[in-house]
């Protein structure tokens, strides 16, 4: 079924008129009516706008490198032609007048935008509507949770999604599939909803490396066949455990050992690392940057709409708008010597090996997990991945989280690839 395909397979089977645009994003469309009223991943999905912007493919030349394949946006992405609501009734029925540039860049190199995925309130922790389709009793991740939740659930080969603190790869991990959040900064973030301006990164989400690093290279404005290509040989990894190791349920934690033994055994030079004390000032920096930036990025909504403002984001935003200039400044100042000194301690290797979450995703609906193990790299800008490797007590996912050098993703996408295939 083509819903069950690659996006390259996706791609090449368009291109060689073995099939059609309209044909995939009708099975999408036909998944989606099975399963979305239990798995509720879509905050809008409007069948006949799809189908539409796939017979205009179907009827043109090929408009670039995405041609004719679907994907879904997270709901804090602006978007023309659907409603923005940024997980929060306070913007129900919103329609902006633009497309985020990253839908723009999709749109122009031949996507079909096939709806927006849900998100949890202004991508914050207030947990959303979606439900982890590996196990419907347990929680997606995340604010990203509705573009992991289509992606695994086949009702889209690849989705977009953001990340301030977890928000890629804790959902994809929990859902079984592979997150990618680039460099700080590498794409563009024009038209989405800002959370912390200065640490919120868009990435993709996607069922293998390759799909994941593909798109991510078409919004990079790099050549997609090539980034992160060519022969992959075995890297050097270096174990990463942290300050937050006590988190780690014991099943995940063998499974860290279990895949670094296993990574070893095929070739790659595998040690412990001794974190810069540095890396644990700066993880305990996050909330005190974040929550400053989101405060006054939620300015408006604060002062006209404050009582629509779930009461798990309340204090949050409270305690932003109580932290001071000099406080905040102080916790960028951490930040930025943490950066020079994690860059200085990668350079010995050539990525680094963690979890994706302290364990499987939780049962409930109270929380969107625990971001202990993905908030570091979001403040300190370099890039990840989550790779699906193995289960928990209750069947369900966990995932092994690569860190590479800021600006290095390509050599990331390079030794994930080489990862993945020997872990699967």
């Amino acid at each position: 079924m083509p819903n069950q395909s690659s996006a390259r397979d996706i791609l090449r089977r368009i291109a060689r008129g073995e099939t059609t645009a309209e044909a995939v994003v009708r099975v999408c469309l036909e998944r989606i009516a099975a399963r979305d009223k239990d798995v509720a991943a879509w905050a809008y999905c409007d069948p006949d706008l799809a189908l539409t912007q796939a017979r205009a493919c179907d009827r043109a030349a090929s408009r670039g490198p995405l041609h004719g394949l679907p994907i879904g946006v997270k709901d804090n992405f602006d978007t023309a032609d659907m409603p923005t609501e940024y997980g929060t009734p306070i913007w129900a029925g919103h329609r902006p007048e633009a497309d985020a540039a990253c839908v723009a860049i999709l749109r122009a190199a031949g996507a079909v935008i096939l709806g927006k995925t849900a998100n949890s309130e202004f991508a914050s922790f207030h947990p959303g509507k979606t439900r982890n389709p590996r196990n419907l009793a347990h929680v997606p991740g995340g604010s990203s949770s509705g573009s992991a939740a289509a992606v695994a659930d086949m009702m889209v080969p690849v989705a977009l999604g953001t990340q301030t603190g977890g928000s890629i790869i804790r959902p994809a991990a929990f859902c079984g599939v592979v997150g990618f959040k680039p460099s700080y900064g590498i794409i563009n973030r024009a038209g989405v909803k800002p959370a912390a301006e200065s640490v919120d990164t868009v990435g993709t989400i996607a069922r293998d490396v390759e799909d994941a690093a593909f798109v991510a290279a078409v919004l990079m404005g790099a050549n997609p066949a090539r980034f992160g290509g060519g022969p992959t040989s075995a890297p050097r990894i270096a174990v990463y455990r942290g300050p937050d190791w006590s988190k780690a349920e014991a099943h995940t934690a063998a499974m860290l050992d279990e895949a670094a033994l296993r990574l070893a055994k095929a070739g790659a030079t595998v040690r412990e690392v001794d974190p810069p004390k540095l890396l644990a000032e700066a993880d305990r920096a996050h909330m005190t940057v974040c929550g400053f930036e989101m405060a006054r990025a939620l300015a408006y909504e604060w002062s006209h709409h404050r009582d629509g403002i779930s009461a798990t984001l309340t204090p949050v935003l409270a305690g932003g708008w109580n932290c001071s200039l000099a406080d905040y400044l102080s916790a960028q100042a951490v930040v930025a010597e943490a950066r020079a000194s994690m860059a200085r301690a990668l350079a010995e290797d050539d990525i680094w090996l963690t979890l994706s979450s302290t364990g499987e995703a939780p049962a409930g609906r109270a929380t969107i997990g625990d971001s202990a193990f993905n908030k570091l790299w979001t403040i300190l800008y370099v890039p990840t991945l989550t790779l699906p490797f193995g289960h928990g007590p209750n069947g369900l996912p966990l995932g092994l989280q690569l860190v590479g050098p800021y600006q290095g993703d390509e050599k990331l996408i390079r030794a994930a690839r080489w990862c993945e295939a020997q872990l699967t």
